[in-house]
């Protein structure tokens, strides 16, 4: 279920409140530091599933930037402007990565915050919690109804059931109502472990797989 579409001021300021994040975490990342984890949190990464893609696409901008600049050499306008365009990617390029490095996904005493780098975050109170579990999937419901999915790579390898919804506000303020969470961590059994531990259940239990769905052994 979703809400109304925001108007265009909001969804421009909305972009323009992303784009900062991502700047700042271009910084706390030089600093090897993470945001919004206090202390007591565990944290998650889920990084590591879009190293290969973020860096290699980062490269080939790099080499790009460095062609262009050599054939417009001659035409100081249009390589100026090139110039821009092509450092902004690759800067944004980098930004993707460390926003997803420096905003891990976190579980609190009262909470389990999932989160999509700089674009969005879901809360998670424990006690909605009805059901986690390891979940290997690749592709998406297209129109699901209640469903959320915070894929890397294409992937989502945890599955949370919730017993009441909850609200997440997607990157350009459209209001999701949700009882189902999908996401990934890099360490999808350590997230299953620690939530379920967290919820005073039996770490170790396992739950029945939806059909269709792919379990790690």
């Amino acid at each position: 279920m979703s809400g109304a579409v925001p108007g265009r001021a909001e969804r421009v300021r909305r972009l323009g409140g992303h784009e900062g994040r991502w700047l700042v975490s271009l910084v706390w990342w030089v600093a090897r530091r993470r945001i919004g984890v206090a202390a007591g949190d565990r944290p998650f990464g889920y990084a590591g599933a879009q190293a290969a893609i973020v860096y290699g696409l980062t490269f080939v901008c790099a080499v790009e930037t460095v062609g262009l600049a050599v054939l417009l050499a001659g035409h100081p306008v249009a390589h100026a402007v090139m110039l821009v365009v092509d450092v902004y990617t690759v800067l944004a390029m980098l930004g993707l990565q460390a926003a997803a490095v420096t905003r891990p996904h976190v579980l609190g005493a009262d909470a389990l915050r999932i989160r999509d780098g700089a674009r969005m975050e879901v809360r998670i109170p424990l006690e909605r919690i009805a059901a986690v579990r390891c979940d290997l999937r690749f592709k998406k419901e297209e129109g699901a109804q209640e469903l959320i999915e915070l894929a890397v790579a294409g992937q989502t390898s945890v599955t949370v059931e919730l017993s009441e919804p909850v609200v997440a506000v997607r990157l350009l303020g459209r209001r999701v109502v949700a009882r189902t969470v999908r996401f990934h961590a890099d360490d999808a059994r350590g997230v299953v472990t620690a939530v379920r531990a967290a919820m005073g259940g039996p770490a170790d239990g396992s739950p029945g797989r939806r059909p269709g769905a792919v379990t790690p052994g």
